[in-house]
C-alpha cells in the first residue's frame, strides 16, 4: 500500500482504485462504476470527504473539514441494528503492515482514520496492529520509541474500536522492515545468531532458536531482550490495556509463526512448493545436535543433518528422505526429527511462558501463531511440516506437543488459512489445508486451547468468503477472526463490497435494498486465484 500526502488536506491512495461507501441503510451508500463519478455516500458527505478517481494510479481523499468525528460516528452507529453473530465470533481487521513508519510516525494517517470509521460503522469489533521490533527498538537496546504506536492506539480508542497488538520480533520484505539496527550490526560479526541451511546461507529475518538463552545481544539473551520489549510495551500502553487493547500476540519466528524458515523463496521456480530445507546448520544448532546425540549414546547421529533431502524448489520425492520407506521412517529419521521439532517447541514454550508471566497482571489475552504448512499434507511423510519443525506424519500427531505448551501457558493459538479450501489447491502438490486445519483444531480442543483465526490470502471472491464463513460458523468456530489486511485493495470496488456482505452476514445486520450489491457488482468482485497474495505480519 502506497499512500502519499498531497498538499495539506489530501491523501492519495497508491496504485489501486479505492472506494468504500456501502455501509448501512442509513447511509444510502452506493459504489459508482464510472471513472468520472466520485464515490460518495452520506457518511462521506457529512465529513466533507470525497473519493475521486484521480487517475489510473489511484484516487484522492479530500478531508478538508473532518468535524465532530466521534459524535457523528456515535450518532450514525446507534441507528444501525447490530446483533452478535450466533456463534459469538469477534471480527477484527488487520491494519497495514507499514502503519507506523521507520521513523516512528503514522503513515497515511488521514486515510487510516477514514478506514477506521468505515470499519466501526460496518460493525467490525476491532483492528490488529503489527508492532515491529525493528521500529520501536531500532537504534539501541533498551531505547524504545512508541510515539507512532501510541498515537495509533489513541486514534483507535477515539473511534470506539478494540485493538489487538502483534509484537513482531522478525523482519519483513514487503514492506521492507528490518531487525533493529543494533541487532543487525551484531549479526555482521556473529552470523551464528541466525538460522542457516545446509549450504550455510543465513536467514537474517529473525534470530535462531538456538541462541534463546545465550548472551549474544550485548551480554543479554534474546529472551531477555524480547521480554524487555514486552515490559516496556505494557508500561507505555498501560492506559489502553484491558480497555482498548484486548489482546497481544507474541512473535515466535518467521512471519511471527512458530516454525523454522524452511520455505525460503527459490531463485528458480517460486511457483513450485518444494519440501523446504532443514534449518539446523548454524553453529549453535549443530552443537546442540551433537550434544543430544552423545547424550543418547549415538554420537554418529549428531554429526549433521540428513544428507538425502531435496533442495527448496525440488519435489519431496526427488531424494530419499521423504519417500515412502525413506529415511524419515528409520531410527535415524525419528532421532533427528524428534530433536529438530523439540528445539522449536522448547523455543515456543520459553517465549510463551515469559510472555504470559509479563502480562499476567493486565486484563488481556496472550496469543501465539502456528503455521498452516499444508503442501504435501496428503503424503505419508508430510515433508513441508517436517522441515518447518512440526513432527507430524501419517504415524504421528505433531500438534499435540504444540497445543500442550499453549494450554500450559493459558495462551490462545492463532491459525492462518481459515480461507483456504482443498478445491483450489493444485492436485500435484498433494495439499489439504482443510484437513490440516481440522487436525490442529482437534488438538486445541483436546487441550482446551482457544483458537483465533486469520485468512492467509486477500480475495473478494465469493467462494473464498464462503469458505471463511464455513469455518467460522461450524461447530468448531473460532472465538476471534482477523481479516487481513487493510490497504488500497481492501477498500477497492473489487473487494470492499464483498467484505461488506461478509461482515453483514456474520453480524446479521438489517439491510436496506439500496445496500444490496447488484449482480454485476458481485461478478466484478470475484478474482481468480492467481491474483491472491499472502498477508502476514
Amino acid at each position: 500500500m502506497e499512500i502519499s500526502a498531497i498538499g495539506s488536506s489530501q491523501v492519495n491512495f497508491g496504485k489501486t482504485n479505492v472506494g468504500f461507501c456501502s455501509f448501512s441503510k442509513n447511509l444510502n451508500s452506493k459504489i459508482y462504476n464510472s471513472k468520472n463519478n466520485p464515490k460518495t455516500c452520506n457518511f462521506c458527505q457529512d465529513q466533507n470527504i470525497v473519493w475521486h478517481t484521480k487517475s489510473s494510479f489511484g484516487i484522492t481523499l479530500k478531508a478538508s473539514n473532518i468535524r465532530a468525528e466521534a459524535a457523528v460516528i456515535s450518532e450514525k452507529a446507534s441507528k444501525i441494528t447490530r446483533r452478535r453473530p450466533v456463534d459469538g465470533v469477534k471480527l477484527y481487521v488487520g491494519l497495514p503492515l507499514d502503519t507506523v513508519s521507520d521513523s516512528g510516525t503514522i503513515n497515511h494517517a488521514r486515510a487510516i482514520a477514514a478506514g477506521l470509521k468505515a470499519l466501526k460503522l460496518l460493525g467490525v469489533e476491532g483492528v490488529e496492529l503489527p508492532v515491529w521490533w525493528g521500529i520501536a527498538e531500532k537504534q539501541a537496546m533498551g531505547k524504545y520509541d512508541w510515539t507512532g504506536y501510541l498515537a495509533l492506539a489513541e486514534m483507535v480508542q477515539k473511534t470506539g474500536l478494540k485493538l489487538h497488538v502483534s509484537l513482531c520480533f522478525h523482519a519483513s520484505n514487503e514492506p521492507k522492515i528490518q531487525l533493529p539496527e543494533w541487532v543487525s550490526q551484531i549479526g555482521k560479526s556473529r552470523p551464528d545468531i541466525y538460522f542457516a541451511d545446509q549450504s550455510g546461507q543465513p536467514y537474517k529475518d529473525c534470530l535462531s532458536v538456538s541462541v534463546d538463552d545465550l548472551p549474544v545481544l550485548e551480554e543479554k539473551t534474546p529472551i531477555e531482550v524480547y521480554m524487555g520489549f514486552c515490559e516496556s510495551f505494557k508500561s507505555s500502553f498501560s492506559a489502553f490495556m484491558g480497555s482498548t487493547i484486548t489482546g497481544v500476540s507474541i512473535g515466535l519466528g518467521p512471519d511471527g509463526e512458530l516454525r523454522y524458515p524452511s520455505q525460503r523463496q527459490s531463485p528458480k521456480d517460486s511457483s513450485q512448493p518444494g519440501a523446504g530445507e532443514f534449518q539446523c546448520y548454524d553453529k549453535n544448532m549443530l552443537s546442540n545436535l551433537k550434544q543430544h546425540a552423545e547424550k543418547l549414546g549415538n554420537p554418529l547421529c549428531g554429526l549433521g543433518g540428513p544428507h538425502d533431502t531435496p533442495s527448496y524448489d525440488q519435489s519431496p520425492i526427488s531424494n530419499g528422505f521423504f519417500m515412502d520407506g525413506g529415511s524419515w521412517e528409520t531410527p535415524y529419521g525419528d532421532f533427528f526429527l524428534s530433536w529438530y521439532s523439540s528445539q522449536l517447541v522448547s523455543h515456543g514454550d520459553r517465549v510463551l511462558t515469559r510472555a504470559a508471566e509479563t502480562f499476567k497482571d493486565v486484563s488481556i489475552s496472550v496469543s501465539g501463531k502456528v503455521p498452516l504448512m499444508h503442501s504435501w499434507y496428503r503424503t505419508r511423510s508430510h515433508p513441508s511440516e517436517l522441515t518447518a519443525g512440526v513432527y507430524n506424519t501419517i504415524n504421528r500427531d505433531g500438534y499435540e506437543a504444540i497445543a500442550e505448551i499453549f494450554s500450559r501457558n493459558s495462551c490462545n493459538m492463532i491459525l492462518p488459512g481459515v480461507d483456504l479450501s482443498d478445491d483450489h489447491q493444485p492436485n500435484e502438490f498433494r495439499s489439504s489445508p482443510e484437513l490440516l486445519l481440522a487436525q490442529i483444531m482437534s488438538s486445541c480442543r483436546k487441550h482446551g486451547v482457544e483458537v483465533l483465526g486469520q485468512n492467509s490470502l486477500v480475495s473478494g471472491g465469493p467462494k473464498v468468503i464462503e469458505q471463511i464463513k464455513k469455518n467460522l460458523l461450524d461447530e468448531n468456530a473460532v472465538d476471534l477472526f482477523t481479516y487481513q489486511r487493510m490497504g488500497a485493495y481492501f477498500f477497492s470496488p473489487d473487494h470492499f463490497p464483498s467484505f461488506t456482505q461478509f461482515v453483514r452476514s456474520l453480524k446479521r445486520l438489517n439491510l436496506h435494498s439500496d445496500d444490496l450489491p447488484r449482480k454485476d457488482d458481485e461478478a466484478a468482485n470475484s478474482l481468480p486465484d492467481n491474483n491472491l497474495h499472502r498477508q502476514v505480519a
